[in-house]
């Protein structure tokens, strides 16, 4: 690398950012507490910038309080974000061949999708080689209102009505088509329908010209930790699609994927019945 690739790359640091990281690097199982005196000698730091950065990482739940004396540790926000890495590897890892091969027997697109708060985000695709889907543009890392979606419904499934309305407290339900739930109701009414059946299946209901067959994929603990869902790219579904097992062979797949992530029946009638279901 030349100077002045190296000066360029400089110019895009973020100076803060760099040092948040930096401190959050330097907690370790040796050392779990640590305090803005030690961090600032470590990292050559001022110790009111340290107090200011160890601040605004404990608002953000990176950090917390170890003791009365201005002592941190690490926060369950790091601890979620790294859960929630390893699982998408899992995931990513287990449910690409199945997807992949679920792709070359139906000729569609397939995806795996997970729920992270009120957003869908695809984390695995097997493009289709037919040439109609180079109009869908939906790809690893695409985000798209849970609500609005089937893939959110069916990811909802094991939400009471209380949770979706915590879930959704003081806020609006945008409508994207006719079809998208208006009101926390209808969304748990949509919701509760779906994971009935155990499977979904939509017509444009959130992009016109786009169709979806869409299944629950769950954990080792019985519940839903992702979907498996293909895209039909015509605004409705044909029939031949239908007969042909469509929707068998996408549920088979979830079914599949969420062998591999250790899911047994009893764990799920164990989770259900924790839930008065």
């Amino acid at each position: 690398m030349t100077p002045a690739e190296e000066q360029g790359d400089l110019t895009y640091r973020v100076p803060g950012l760099e040092r948040g990281l930096r401190i959050l690097s330097e907690f370790s199982p040796r050392e779990p507490v640590l305090g803005a005196p030690e961090l600032s000698r470590r990292l050559g730091i001022p110790r009111t910038t340290v107090f200011r950065l160890l601040q605004t990482l404990e608002s953000l739940g990176f950090l917390e309080r170890a003791d009365s004396e201005r002592n941190y540790r690490l926060g369950v926000a790091v601890l979620r974000l790294g859960f929630e890495y390893l699982s998408s590897l899992e995931l990513t890892d287990h449910g690409l061949p199945l997807i992949e091969a679920l792709r070359d027997d139906t000729g569609l697109s397939t995806h795996i999708v997970i729920r992270d708060g009120r957003d869908v985000v695809f984390v695995a695709k097997a493009q289709s080689h037919a040439s109609g889907f180079s109009a869908v543009k939906v790809n690893v890392g695409t985000r798209l209102p849970a609500h609005a979606t089937t893939h959110g419904h069916v990811l909802m499934g094991d939400l009471s009505l209380d949770d979706l309305r915590e879930l959704y407290a003081g806020l609006t339900l945008e409508r994207f088509t006719s079809q998208t739930p208006g009101t926390v109701e209808e969304l748990f009414d949509r919701v509760k329908v779906d994971a009935e059946r155990g499977y979904a299946t939509s017509e444009s209901s959130f992009e016109h010209g786009i169709s979806v067959v869409s299944a629950p994929v769950r954990g080792d603990t019985g519940r839903i930790a992702a979907v498996v869902t293909t895209t039909v790219p015509r605004a409705h579904i044909d029939t031949t699609l239908i007969e042909s097992g469509l929707i068998d062979k996408v549920r088979d797949t979830a079914h599949q994927l969420s062998l591999r992530l250790n899911y047994r029946p009893a764990a799920e009638h164990r989770f259900m019945k924790a839930l008065g279901l």
